[in-house]
């Protein structure tokens, strides 16, 4: 290859040479044109990328093969390397069986034998533990109770490990470190190496208190709240330093004992790796979880029940196990405690650190257990129990229902409990974009950065979580007491007719429950709260409510603030004491007041905004709180009748005066409800820009209405019938109906379960590579209505998907129906093809799927057997002669020429 002067090699700056000419392999000109063959691939070596990082042009190497190759490969070669490839794909399945074997079957049977072995209480059962591993019986229960045990002993020590992060970052209780603080005595820089030494930063940290929940007051809403607040602060300050003084005393006898931290807990989840640690580990781990965390304490707790007397009650409640380990760790959290206090009182400070630190895993597990479990499920119970006349139900129902299905019917209870709490702290959150920051002081932020519910578990004590959960409780249980139980008595008082619900849960119409079902929670709903317009609305109601509250109540300023207000005693501040004084809110103290601005700053540019504070104060205050309660009262009367009401009347027309599930019935009229204030919100929108305007924003708005719905009944009609009806002939038919039967088929009901099936393929479509399916869902949806192209939708998605689904269900139709009566078949032969062609028709697609498959890895095989006895080097492939190469290779070579 001929060179000029000038062209050198982009890596090695040297000109070519007949041993190592250069070559130009990819888009880039100039001086970065050239490159020796050996420069680029110790490169790729090095960057382990296969095009060029600056042109994005994927390199090409064409194979050199030895000159004794001959046209076709030997038989005996061809089977060596297909031995070779099954012997190694033979020892891998080997390998990965057994390994799979030991996680999936050693594993778990032995955490479920060891667990029933030691919670059958009985020394039969230990000596009898080695012949119960090998026993045959209940393998697969015992399998799959074991991977849940094992599960749980994982999460736990993860948890524990999570924990012991959470203290060393963010502190820990200043009550477990205290023996750590010396007095102040000038040694201060002692004290600083000291805590480097003991390994723990959470020390360091601890020099200034920690109080995460101290953004729940704010300075200036409540005087009376405040004075409170301050004279806690002021008591607990004391306790904790009469404390410290006391710690520190036996400091100084020791030190030795302070280089020891009970917090290493990391060096076992640093070995705990699946591919260096071995199964009996693994299961050594699950014994000494389900030793500590399980046996112990339901043994204390079933021996304090029984001594108590409690035991018949324990059971009556169908989780006696789960009971009773609670009841043991509570027991133990006071056990820890009282022994932390004696070991403080003799001095033992190892011992006190240890206790301390088994304590707080114990008392944050339990007010996990608390806060994710019990006031979720108390939350449900209770709007059941307001809600049993709704549904023309009793409580003596709920109590036969739970002593039927104990689980279930409190995993349901939980379920709706915590989608009450969800929706309840999103109504929260929206309520703090509209109002004044400041006037939820009582309530904590969710959206705040530095807000840590866990490091709350840790330092805060256990009467100011119960203060907490109690008022919780209260503020929850009233809220459903004024939205469903008030507002279900003045229903029935007023329209006795219109309660309870119809809530059947089977129908005798062709119209199955589970298929409407699922159209509603799959398309109606999902489709309803995906639209962002329902939040604004919601947050425009919200606004115009507060606005017309606070001008009724003259507390304009207190709701949302005076931003012109707040400038101006900006600025006259440094000069206006007095004044601010006097117009705006009173302050506890500057120091204290600044502390609080800070905290309730963390979460945003601004935490708090003053305001003006009118006359009679607490009695606007008392109006508004009735004003509020009012509102939504009559809110909830709306959302409970109005829906309802307009889906019973709409449904009408189809069903008559058949009863329908109010769960359809609702869904029906939310959605119709949704559309009409729409429309209504987008007219009054266009109003004000013209006559001119509204009738071309109507036919533009037309036009795409009539796009949409075209759509729609391609895609959201045709495609899902059609999906639908083959699912049934392909798989449903052939398993449920005998050959001598003849199936039925309901078009409405393959159309809902189509509609689930296109949703699912859809999805696995989006998770997938990139092919043209894909692509073209990418492309519709990145469109969206406003812009959609009804031509695009048609040609490249619904008509090749149509046509598929077309030709699956019609050939082998006409080939059952039409070309098999004319070979002369008998008449049973001839049902049995029409019934059974659709899913041998299918087998032998996968069956081509799967040779088609096979035979692309045959000749990759053929290929690497070729490469592995003949290929000597490869060459690469410069960018003009790269179109008009044939057979070359995208790879980096793998030998060089010998």
């Amino acid at each position: 290859m001929e060179t000029a002067e000038e062209d050198i090699c982009r890596v090695c700056r040297s000109e070519g040479t007949p041993e190592k000419p250069l070559y130009h392999p990819c888009v880039c000109t100039g001086s970065i044109k050239f490159i020796h063959q050996e420069c680029l691939v110790q490169w790729l070596k090095h960057s382990r990328k296969e095009y060029c990082e600056l042109c994005k042009h994927r390199f090409a190497f064409t194979p050199i093969y030895s000159p004794d190759m001959p046209s076709r490969l030997p038989i005996q070669d061809i089977f060596a390397g297909l031995v070779t490839s099954i012997g190694t794909a033979i020892r891998y399945w080997f390998h990965y069986t057994l390994v799979a074997f030991a996680w999936l079957g050693v594993v778990p049977l032995t955490a479920c034998r060891i667990y029933k072995c030691l919670f059958t209480g009985s020394v039969s059962s230990l000596l009898t533990l080695p012949l119960d591993m090998l026993s045959t019986e209940n393998l697969l229960a015992d399998c799959l109770q074991g991977c849940f045990v094992v599960t749980c002993t994982l999460c736990a020590f993860i948890s524990l490990v999570w924990l012991r992060e959470q203290i060393v970052h963010g502190g820990a209780p200043q009550w477990l470190e205290q023996n750590q603080q010396q007095p102040l005595n000038g040694v201060g820089q002692q004290n600083e190496a000291q805590a480097v030494v003991n390994g723990g930063a959470e020390n360091a940290v601890l020099d200034q208190p920690a109080n995460p929940a101290a953004e729940n007051v704010v300075v200036g809403e409540n005087p009376d709240i405040q004075e409170e607040q301050v004279d806690e602060e002021e008591e607990d300050n004391e306790d904790e330093d009469a404390v410290v003084e006391d710690a520190a005393d036996a400091n100084n006898g020791a030190q030795d004992d302070m280089n020891w931290n009970a917090l290493e807990w990391d060096r076992a989840a640093e070995e705990l790796t699946w591919e260096r640690e071995h199964v009996f580990w693994v299961v050594s781990l699950n014994t000494l979880f389900i030793l500590v965390f399980a046996f112990c304490p339901y043994h204390i707790g079933h021996f304090s029940i029984v001594g108590l007397g409690f035991e018949e009650y324990v059971q009556a409640s169908h989780f006696e196990g789960l009971i009773t380990t609670i009841v043991g760790y509570v027991l133990l959290a006071v056990t820890l405690i009282v022994c932390h206090g004696l070991a403080a009182l003799v001095k033992f400070q190892r011992s006190r650190r240890l206790l301390g630190v088994c304590y707080i895993v114990v008392k944050v597990s339990l007010l996990v257990v608390v806060e994710i479990g019990v006031f979720p499920l108390i939350c449900g119970w209770w709007l059941d129990i307001c809600s049993l006349e709704m549904f023309d139900a009793t409580l003596k129902d709920r109590e036969l229902s739970f002593q039927s299905a104990p689980g279930t019917t409190m995993f349901l209870h939980w379920l709706v409990g915590m989608v009450y709490v969800f929706y309840f702290a999103s109504f929260i959150l929206l309520l703090r974009e509209v109002l004044r920051p400041g006037v939820l002081w009582f309530l904590r932020n969710l959206n705040d950065p530095d807000f840590n519910p866990v490091q709350e578990m840790i330092h805060l004590p256990i009467y100011r979580h119960l203060r907490r959960f109690i008022l919780s409780v209260i503020v929850f249980g009233s809220i459903v007491l004024l939205m469903l139980w008030l507002p279900i008595r003045i229903i029935k008082y007023l329209l006795p007719s219109f309660l309870p619900y119809n809530v059947m849960l089977y129908s005798d119409a062709p119209v199955s429950e589970l298929s409407l079902e699922l159209l509603l929670l799959q398309v109606v709903l999902p489709a309803l709260l995906e639209q962002g317009h329902t939040r604004q609305w919601l947050k425009g109601l919200v606004r115009a409510w507060t606005v017309t509250a606070g001008y009724l109540l003259d507390l304009h300023s207190y709701l949302l603030g005076d931003q012109e207000e707040n400038e101006n005693n900006a600025n006259q501040q440094p000069n206006n004491q007095h004044a601010r004084n006097n117009n705006a809110i009173p302050v506890v103290g500057e120091g204290l007041h600044a502390a609080h601005q800070a905290i309730l700053q963390q979460g945003g540019p601004v935490g708090f905004q003053p305001y003006r504070r009118p006359l009679k104060f607490p009695l606007r205050i008392f109006l508004l709180i009735v004003f509020m309660c009012i509102t939504l009262l009559i809110a909830s009367l709306i959302c409970l009748t109005l829906p309802v009401f307009a889906g019973r009347w709409l449904m009408s027309f189809w069903t008559g005066t058949a009863k329908i599930h109010e769960l359809y019935t609702a869904a029906c009229g939310l959605y119709v409800c949704w559309l009409t204030i729409r429309a209504v919100t987008v007219l009054v929108a266009w109003m004000p820009q013209g006559r001119r305007v509204i009738f071309q924003k109507v036919k533009e708005w037309s036009l795409m209405i009539m796009k949409t719905l075209i759509v729609a009944v391609l895609l959201a009609g045709v495609v899902p019938l059609l999906l639908g009806l083959l699912f049934e002939l392909v798989i449903v038919a052939p398993l449920r109906v005998p050959l001598d039967q003849t199936p039925l088929f309901y078009p409405w009901q393959d159309w809902a379960l189509g509609v689930l099936h296109a949703k699912i393929i859809a999805a696995i479509t989006l998770m997938g590579p990139q092919w043209w399916l894909k692509t073209v869902i990418e492309q519709v949806y990145a469109n969206g209505i406003r812009n959609i192209d009804l031509h695009f939708i048609i040609r490249k998605l619904a008509a090749p998907v149509i046509s598929v689904l077309l030709l699956s269900l019609c050939v082998p139709y006409i080939i059952a129906s039409g070309v098999v009566p004319l070979l002369g078949v008998t008449a049973e032969m001839q049902n049995l093809v029409q019934r059974r062609i659709y899913p041998f028709l299918l087998m032998v697609v996968v069956l081509m799927g799967i040779l088609s498959f096979q035979v692309r890895q045959f000749k990759r095989l053929y290929e690497h057997i070729k490469n592995d006895k003949y290929l000597v080097g490869q060459r690469l492939v410069n960018y003009e002669r790269k179109s008009a190469k044939q057979g070359t290779s995208t790879t980096p070579p793998q030998s060089s020429q010998e």
